[in-house]
């Protein structure tokens, strides 16, 4: 009684099997033209900018594309969204989701072009400040763009260019039957920001040297016991601190930057300040500064003056090589600890201030174990909270693991006193001196360069601080260089000196122009081209004509010099 029932059954799924063989048998048939694949190529005023090219797979429904950077793109076209999406090294997949309605809108315009085939009509945007032209198509069904900001909701863009002279073209549009889907799972959906942060950070390395350490006038040393890269050193009363850092090798091809950030944790004043290096010395029978910080300043050798004063460690011997220094600073007046105490009408304090500088220059002498120190001039027992970091930004985006070129870094002087606070005498040798230093250059070195720091000191009305005087560098007793270090660009740190004193005249302490330097900013390096020296012995020379002491005042000249060659 149940087989008509069953026959009715067997029917409908022998019809149902014959139109889903069918299905398969026309399936070629029917998504031949699902897709496409379209590659575009890279060109700035006329020629190939180098870039690789970009493809762009793209349906009606939904297009996507890769960068150099791993990356991936994608337009929901229905849904008007777009994505980013990438897995960071660690593993973790992150994703920018937004609205096309975010994006700026371009304004149609009625010229035309035919690229590969296709009428395009002409769309413009002005995105910060950049103006670009959108050439698109509406003759088929694929939607896409190789910019998902330009053009995302317009159709199919074939030629995007940006001020007139960079263009991105599509050269090729291959028909494919590649299914185009969003991912099964997009990850962690964060905000654009943190996004491109989390993306940009694992492209370049970061070393973290000191975290919020204190630098000031008074705490109990720490000896230099051990070699433990766990420890931070203290000496000088606290004023300085050490510590030994395991940097990345084979950085070749990066630009290195260091970045100090500093607060003040108690101390008002603007303060010298130095981060340095101290250079790995392989002789049994040479010196370096740790020596003064193990034993005290007169461990190092004496500098031969004319006022007889007690010069230690300034400048390179036969058995001493002094530091390296990779960034001067001068602290601001109070940054942090007295944003609250003090107000100042129309300023708004800036909490900290972080020193940046570029220091790939030294690269070589940045690999491996290498000792760290910060030195601030204070006497303050709050004194000051310091954090320093070095960036390796490589050159290009991917990049393979290169060797650091072999180079020629050699310090010959450095005359700021960083064990001020353990009696080392202030450089006011230049009252009666000129500073010399010998060197032996090797063979094969070429494309010299003497990297030079130089600020003057003395805070009174004609103290050397606030008076502009030439420095004169020589080699082998001809002159190589001049200038008179001066910045009069001071005023611009205003926000980062809360305790800076306010005159009557409407001006502050801290906008007053300075012999090199401001509070709350880095020294420029002066980068000096040192010719014709052969292989052997040279003697390079500083002469600075210094003011003379007036009652208990007295002016001081923080310089350093590194020779700087490649082989």
């Amino acid at each position: 009684m149940y087989l008509p029932k069953f026959r009715n059954i067997l029917f409908v799924f022998l019809q149902m099997k014959k139109i889903l063989i069918l299905l398969l048998l026309l399936s070629p048939i029917l998504y031949a033209q699902q897709s496409a694949i379209i590659t575009y190529n890279f060109y700035s005023n006329g020629l190939p900018a180098g870039t690789p090219p970009l493809v762009l797979e793209a349906s009606s429904v939904i297009s996507k594309y890769m960068n150099a950077s791993g990356e991936t793109f994608y337009i929901d076209h229905p849904s008007q969204k777009t994505y980013q999406t990438t897995t960071l090294k660690s593993g973790e997949v992150i994703t920018d989701e937004e609205s096309i309605s975010n994006y700026p809108v371009p304004e149609l315009s009625s010229d035309t072009m035919t690229i590969l085939g296709y009428l395009c009509k002409k769309a413009h945007v002005v995105i910060r400040s950049n103006h670009i032209d959108i050439w698109y198509t509406a003759q088929t069904e694929f939607k896409g763009t190789p910019s998902i900001n330009i053009g995302p909701s317009l159709g199919l863009v074939l030629k995007i260019v940006r001020n007139g002279n960079f263009e991105i073209i599509a050269e090729d549009l291959a028909l494919s039957t590649k299914m185009i889907t969003l991912p099964y799972s997009l990850g962690k959906i964060v905000e654009l920001p943190l996004y491109r942060y989390l993306v940009t950070a694992q492209n370049y390395t970061t070393v973290n040297v000191f975290q919020n350490e204190k630098i000031n006038f008074g705490d109990k040393p720490v000896n230099l016991l051990t070699n433990s890269p766990d420890i931070t050193y203290r000496f000088s009363e606290g004023t300085v601190i050490l510590r030994k850092v395991k940097l990345p090798e084979n950085m070749g091809m990066h630009t290195v930057v260091a970045e100090l950030t500093e607060r003040s944790a108690g101390d008002a004043y603007d303060r010298t300040g130095s981060l340095f290096i101290i250079p790995d010395i392989t002789k049994d029978t040479s010196l370096t500064f740790i020596d003064a910080f193990i034993n005290g300043i007169k461990a190092l050798p004496l500098y031969e003056a004319k006022n007889k004063k007690d010069y230690r460690g300034f400048t390179l011997t036969g058995k001493y090589t002094p530091p390296i220094e990779l960034m001067r600073f001068i602290t601001p007046f109070g940054i942090g600890h007295y944003n609250s105490q003090v107000q100042v009408y129309g300023i708004t304090w800036e909490d900290s201030v972080t020193y940046k500088q570029d220091i790939t220059a030294l690269l070589p002498a940045l690999e491996g174990e290498v000792w760290f120190g910060v030195f601030i001039g204070c006497y303050d027992k709050g004194g000051h909270e310091v954090s320093l970091r070095l960036k390796y930004y490589p050159d290009e985006v991917p990049q393979e693991v290169q060797p650091v070129t072999k180079g020629f870094i050699q310090p010959l002087m450095f005359t700021s006193n960083i064990m001020e606070a353990s009696s080392q005498e202030y450089s006011t040798l230049f009252e009666t001196d000129t500073l010399t230093a010998d060197v032996d250059i090797p063979e094969g070195i070429k494309e010299l360069t003497l990297r030079y720091i130089s600020t003057g000191h003395g805070g009174w009305g004609s103290g050397d601080e606030f008076n502009k005087k030439m420095n004169y560098i020589f080699a082998d007793g001809k002159p190589v260089y001049s200038f008179i270090p001066w910045r009069d660009d001071c005023g611009m740190y205003r926000k980062y000196n809360p305790a800076s004193g306010n005159f009557p005249n409407g001006m502050s302490s801290s906008d007053f122009s300075r012999s090199g330097w401001c509070p709350g900013s880095t020294s420029v390096p002066v980068d000096i081209p040192v010719t014709g020296l052969k292989p052997g012995r040279h003697t390079f020379s500083v002469y600075i004509p210094m003011g003379k002491p007036e009652g208990t005042s007295f002016s001081a000249w923080n310089v350093s010099a590194v020779l700087i060659g490649k082989y």
